[in-house]
């Protein structure tokens, strides 16, 4: 059933029938039945198989979405070519690359809004094209549309005739002419609402069929992802570009680049900071050109098939213009058709291949200045390798110099000094000095700058004499203890209550074992350890005068009140001085060695005696000097004697108890005495 009004309708009964629609046969429908029918008819044309048309040969909806996509992807890695421009050379290529960048995304867009521009045209023209045009309700739809434009095209053109006789009619003719232009009026307005409709409907139809991506679905896609790169496009709908915040740009990159270089540095850890800084250079400028690689060739396949078609239609034109040489009228009004039509193509073709080509030539460009960029930071990584195997190797060289002259030294302690005391003391300075020696030449070699090292030395020094004060003070201690008046192993010491004899010296610590009883030379079988730092304690350590190696021992012999003290005394005294006169020699050799420190001279290692009254009896005490090592002994003899001397005549009678008969001390370290 048609729905076009006919032009050349009979007027009779047209005011009295209410709102409706005339068939092509003159027929009048209400329009309540129109619409059923033209219910009807969407649902015919729903049935109608589309027509077949060639395929499009440029990128359909999804390819443009996603050559859209994997621009703005490449655009993003611009940031990061940023943060790694730290030399002016860099700084000169960043904001070259970002106005060939900016002009890429903006070639892109506008390759996307040409290709949904044609995707449109095509689907006006010819369903098959558009990717919503497969479904059956689209192509019902727009035939539909066609229709009612048609038939709002019909009813203007017999509303605009009737206008035109109503200026020449008179009478009832005018009235009638003015009733039925103000009826197709009405009839015109419905039309349109109809068809304003209609044309949400197909271009809803056409968006959703495929996801959004239709034809008007696609340009809204394409001004979506515009939105998301703002930097590179300032109007994002396509309107031409200002160059005004040009110099703001170059500003920017000039003040980030700035604030990125790093500072000259000359040791080896600035040179190795510097080494990796470049290799990480060197792989994102590798990471940017292989996606620009990728993305211009993503652009060549678009193109591909859009040049081959323009030379489908060059060669087509050429061969019409042959074939128009020997063409009648009627031919050449056809062939004038046909170029017509080619030259549309022609167009909307380059259109959107133009956009391509340039951003081809804009990539290689891009491609080519990273390459350049990339030479110059593989140059300098070079140098800077160079530079710091050389300093590695003079690093290497110096320190082997300072190892050889700690051997000598170590040979020459070894050959002139025979003292073993000293010999340990010596090697044990130069251990130290070659350490501290190279530890400074390697941090002075290491370090950037002088006043970075003394920074660095500082803090360090602090944090560690806080954190390690109580070892530092056992360290410092050590050389107290190895020095001039210091001790060694095998020595008797007394730290506090305990005496023992030094068997470890360690840095931090040393080992006494510990000796208990008689002349205080029998092993209790233990190991005391003590910290080096306890020569700066209250307590101190008591050790031996270098050189000698005696103690002072105490007999005391009570007694009785009547025994005659002057012979008693002499006759005691005796007795000690026969049992210390085979260790004399030895004495007067470590009383020679007391003289040299001012003590007294060496006839004062003598034995001494001293007479005391008490009411029990007569205390006669006898100090004598003895050497450690044979103190048990030397006490013996001298005990022996002793009381070989009381029983000789006149014997020397004891005090009765409960008096002490003889008693032995040999710990007077602190007790007083005057000879």
């Amino acid at each position: 059933m048609r729905l076009i009004r006919s032009t050349t309708r009979s007027r009779r009964g047209s005011f009295n029938r209410g709102p409706g629609i005339r068939t092509g046969q003159g027929k009048w429908l209400p329009l309540g039945l129109a619409l059923a029918i033209l219910g009807f008819g969407a649902v015919l044309f729903s049935q109608a198989p589309a027509s077949q048309a060639p395929a499009s040969p440029g990128p359909d909806a999804s390819q443009v979405i996603q050559f859209l996509n994997q621009t703005i992807g490449w655009y993003r890695q611009f940031p990061v070519l940023e943060r790694v421009a730290t030399e002016p050379t860099d700084w000169m290529a960043v904001y070259n690359n970002r106005q060939t960048a900016n002009q890429i995304v903006q070639l892109a867009f506008d390759f996307a809004r040409a290709r949904a521009d044609s995707i449109a045209k095509e689907a006006g023209t010819n369903p098959a094209q558009n990717p919503g045009a497969g479904s059956t309700q689209y192509q019902a739809l727009r035939q539909w549309q066609t229709k009612i434009d048609q038939q709002i095209k019909d009813t203007q053109a017999e509303r605009d005739a009737d206008v035109q006789k109503v200026a020449n009619a008179t009478g009832k003719r005018r009235q009638q002419l003015q009733a039925e232009v103000s009826e197709l009026q009405g009839e015109l307005a419905l039309a349109q609402a109809r068809r304003d409709a209609l044309r949400s409907m197909v271009e809803f139809t056409s968006g959703a069929a495929t996801g959004g991506l239709g034809a008007t679905g696609l340009r809204a896609q394409v001004e979506a992802l515009a939105s998301s790169v703002p930097g590179a496009l300032p109007n994002p709908a396509g309107a031409s570009r200002s160059t005004a915040s040009a110099p703001n740009v170059q500003t920017d990159l000039l003040t980030a680049a700035a604030a990125n270089r790093p500072e000259t540095t000359s040791g080896i850890w600035g040179l190795i900071e510097r080494f990796f800084a470049l290799s990480d250079k060197i792989h994102t400028l590798d990471s940017a050109i292989a996606q620009t690689d990728a993305l211009a060739s993503a652009s060549a396949q678009l193109r591909a098939p859009m040049v081959a078609r323009l030379r489908s239609l060059s060669q087509q034109g050429d061969d019409l213009a042959k074939q128009a040489d020997a063409a009648d009228a009627a031919t050449l009004e056809q062939e004038k058709k046909q170029l017509d039509s080619l030259a549309t193509q022609f167009k909307q073709m380059t259109a959107t291949l133009i956009p391509l080509s340039k951003e081809n030539v804009l990539l290689t460009a891009y491609s080519r200045n990273i390459a350049s960029w990339r030479d110059a930071v593989r140059a300098e990584y070079r140098t800077t390798l160079k530079s710091l195997l050389a300093r590695g190797a003079f690093l290497v060289v110096v320190i082997a110099m300072v190892v050889a002259a700690a051997e000598l030294w170590r040979r020459g302690i070894y050959r002139y000094v025979r003292d073993p005391r000293r010999r340990y003391q010596f090697l044990l300075l130069r251990k130290f000095a070659m350490w501290i020696t190279i530890i400074g030449i390697i941090a002075l070699a290491f370090a950037s700058r002088l006043g970075s090292v003394l920074t660095f030395a500082g803090l360090l020094t602090a944090g560690v004499a806080l954190a390690l004060q109580n070892v530092i003070l056992s360290v410092v201690g050590y050389f107290f203890l190895i020095g001039k008046f210091g001790v060694k192993v095998g020595d008797r010491v007394q730290i506090g209550e305990v005496r023992g004899e030094i068997v470890d010296i360690g840095l931090v610590r040393l080992h006494l074992m510990e000796l208990r009883g008689a002349g205080a030379d029998i092993p209790t079988g233990r190991v005391v350890a003590y910290s080096n730092s306890i020569v700066f304690q209250p307590a101190g350590l008591f050790k031996q005068i270098p050189g000698t190696n005696f103690v002072w021992h105490e007999v005391t012999l009570t007694l009785s009140p009547e025994t005659d003290y002057g012979s008693a005394k002499k006759r005691l005294l005796e007795a000690v001085d026969a049992v210390l006169a085979d260790y004399r020699e030895e004495m007067e050799r470590q009383g020679r060695r007391l003289e040299t420190f001012g003590a007294a001279p060496a006839n004062s290692l003598r034995p001494r005696s001293q007479l005391r009254f008490t009411p029990a009896g007569l205390d006669v005490s006898i100090r004598f000097p003895v050497d450690l090592r044979l103190a048990a002994d030397i006490d013996e003899k001298v005990t022996r004697e002793l009381l070989n001397a009381l029983a000789r005549e006149p014997e020397l009678k004891l005090a009765p108890p409960p008096a002490q008969g003889i008693r032995l001390r040999t710990d007077l370290s602190s007790a007083g005495f005057t000879g």
